[in-house]
């Protein structure tokens, strides 16, 4: 069994750059039909650098809102762990930080709804 484990490793490495050289062609083989002018004007939007692209100002606030939501969990758990003295105390702060971070997307889901009205009602008047 230890003798597969070098060729194991060699198999993930060579995988794990032969994919890397996939992704890499595959982007710069889009980014020249795009430059180009063969795709959609939908595509172009995908390599737009600089003042053109616009970014979802609320994806910051969500991975932000998931972080802090995970890390509210983690001391909770650290809490429980210390003072409640539970036999499980790993479990309930798995349980915790999968609890927190989907409140924190549903939070982010709220929010993205709120400003799609907001737009939608901007761009009518």
């Amino acid at each position: 069994m230890e003798e597969m484990v070098p060729m194991v490793v060699v198999a993930i490495i060579f995988g794990s750059l032969v994919a890397v050289i996939k992704i890499l062609s595959d982007n710069r083989i889009r980014k020249n039909l795009i430059e180009s002018g063969q795709v959609d004007e939908k595509a172009k939007y995908l390599y737009l650098k600089g003042e053109k692209s616009i970014p979802d100002p609320l994806a910051t606030v969500k991975w932000g809102m998931v972080m802090i939501g995970i890390g509210i969990a983690l001391l909770i758990g650290q809490f429980i762990d210390q003072f409640v003295m539970y036999g499980d105390a790993e479990g309930i702060t798995i349980g915790l930080m999968f609890l927190f971070a989907g409140i924190a997307f549903l939070i982010y889901y709220n929010m993205k709804k709120n400003q799609e009205k907001t737009d939608q009602t901007a761009s009518e008047e």
